[in-house]
């Protein structure tokens, strides 16, 4: 479940730069470059932040038969 979160705030962040780049001039000197600068930085950390938590995220593990019970670890120590 968490894999489309991810991926729905990728598509809405891209979706927002493709109506937004249009829209921004960076090179405008004053609080509007700054802002659009800002806003661009932003959204490259959002997208980053998503994309990597989208691939880096684990894999659950297996559950063991029907009844989703886990399947116990080997233990490490000596067995009496």
């Amino acid at each position: 479940m968490n894999k489309n979160r991810y991926l729905l705030y990728l598509l809405l962040c891209g979706l927002m730069l493709y109506y937004a780049l249009p829209r921004i001039s960076i090179g405008i000197h004053g609080p509007e470059g700054l802002f659009a600068s800002a806003w661009l930085l932003f959204a490259l950390f959002v997208i980053a932040g998503n994309l990597s938590a989208f691939l880096y995220t684990p894999k659950k593990q297996k559950l063991a038969g029907a009844r989703g019970e886990r399947i116990p670890k080997k233990s490490q120590g000596t067995s009496v």
